[in-house]
């Protein structure tokens, strides 16, 4: 069988059961051109279909959800949750709750879950739900009015041994507390049925850095290989939400300077280096916009629309924003600025047509569903320490996290290199990933 052929032929089923989820697609056509080779290498796997009940999703559920503004007016949402993959664990992900979301995002976000956390060592499965409910400019009573009708309908579907969600865009700290005081209301019990809680009722420590400390420890990795570090280097990285400020932190802590940061309207940069205090004021505390930074900080300025950013000269680009945020265009301008590094801070941040300029530009590269393991790695350590009884200290969490984080970067680099992909962490991501999920679905029979 012909490489294209079967790519084309996977495709062409996956474009026909879901037409017009092109996100879907383009996550899908990625990992079926990386795990060409092992199909090649494994016949039963192509004997047992295992890739094609893979881009199956296990369970898909969709339904309404009616809530009461302050005002008095109902409203209806709709809410999903995608049950993609339970060959090795629980089914794990996040909710989004964000006006963009649709089945094909959800979807695309599930698929993606599922490799990246079987990269993570630890025993998860991958799935993904949310809602187009925007909390943005909410009252604090809407959100949880809105929390609790969606839990009403999602707690038959979840549990901590079945599905255990946690947050993603526009699921905070808030809305995990609403969300889980429901489902604790509804079903009388505590468990960890969602991770990143608050640490007075279950929650980890590191939890709410994990995925930006994460993000920072894969790309030392990548940059230890090429022979330098973080000292002195200069950083962009997109978005100012949990993933942008802690991967911020990190990088400021191990001698970086982080230059710019964004949001929904616009970037700052500041090149005498980004005052974090104030960003995490703005954002985590005031829920403000990043054009007030510069009100206080006079070496700053702000320009108007996001996509910009990635015009700012650096060493090394964070993207931690939103999916796609990267195209041709903005990768060309990285390469012509002598960008030595790319770590996806976001899921799939960049253009198949952006990755390939990178990897053709020996940019090194650093694909999100291993470089921003580190969230759902660290809600695993949550699960487990949820099982135990136990809570871990910060500097325990932290140590697990960088252990798991340098697990994942030998993974991704021993599966390139064992199947004649040297340095493309992409295509050894998806055939570390594959791997281990495929042997789990061979071992328990067409299920």
């Amino acid at each position: 069988m012909g490489k294209q052929y079967y790519v084309d032929e996977i495709m062409g089923q996956v474009l026909a059961r879901n037409p017009g989820e092109s996100e879907f697609h383009q996550a899908v056509r990625e990992v079926v051109e990386s795990v060409q080779a092992v199909i090649e290498k494994n016949p039963a796997f192509a004997r047992a279909k295992v890739l094609e009940r893979m881009v199956e999703p296990e369970r898909q559920v969709m339904f309404r959800v009616p809530w009461v503004d302050d005002r008095g007016e109902v409203q209806v949402n709709r809410g999903f949750r995608v049950e993609f993959s339970s060959a090795i664990g629980p089914y794990k992900g996040g909710l989004r709750f964000h006006p963009s979301v649709y089945l094909g995002i959800i979807k695309f976000l599930g698929f993606e879950q599922v490799f990246k956390n079987a990269l993570t060592t630890t025993p998860i499965g991958g799935g993904k739900g949310g809602s187009d409910f925007d909390p943005k400019g909410k009252s604090d009573n809407e959100v949880m009015r809105f929390c609790q009708s969606f839990m009403s309908e999602l707690f038959r579907h979840i549990g901590p041994d079945t599905d255990v969600p946690a947050g993603d865009i526009g699921v905070g700290g808030r809305e995990i507390g609403f969300l889980f005081g429901q489902y604790k209301r509804l079903t009388n019990t505590f468990t960890g049925v969602l991770t990143g809680k608050g640490l007075e009722w279950g929650g980890s420590l590191v939890r709410t850095e994990a995925t930006g400390y994460g993000l920072v420890y894969f790309v030392t990795r990548m940059l230890q290989d090429r022979g330098t570090d973080w000292k002195g280097k200069k950083v962009v990285i997109s978005g100012s939400g949990n993933v942008a400020i802690y991967a911020t932190q990190k990088a400021q802590e191990l001698g970086a300077r982080v230059i710019a940061m964004s949001d929904s309207n616009g970037y700052i940069v500041d090149e005498e280096g980004i005052k974090l205090d104030t960003v995490k004021r703005i954002k985590e505390v005031e829920r403000g916009r990043i054009r007030e930074y510069i009100d206080e900080h006079r070496s700053a300025q702000y320009v108007e629309g996001w996509k910009g950013i990635w015009s700012v000269p650096c060493d090394i680009a964070l993207p931690s924003a939103t999916q796609n945020e990267i195209d041709a265009e903005a990768a060309e301008q990285l390469v012509k600025n002598k960008c030595i590094a790319v770590g996806e801070g976001a899921n799939m941040p960049s253009t198949p047509e952006a990755i390939e300029i990178f990897l053709e530009h020996g940019v090194a590269f650093g694909p999100a569903k291993a470089a921003n393991a580190g969230g759902v790695a660290t809600s695993a350590l949550e699960m487990c320490q949820n099982s135990m009884r136990l809570n871990w200290t910060f500097d325990e969490v932290d140590q697990r996290l960088k252990q798991i984080m340098n697990a994942v970067y030998d993974q991704c680099t021993g599966a390139a290199e064992a199947y004649g992909a040297e340095g493309n962490l992409v295509a050894g991501a998806n055939i570390a990933g594959f791997l281990k999920v495929a042997r789990a679905m061979m071992a328990q029979g067409v299920v």
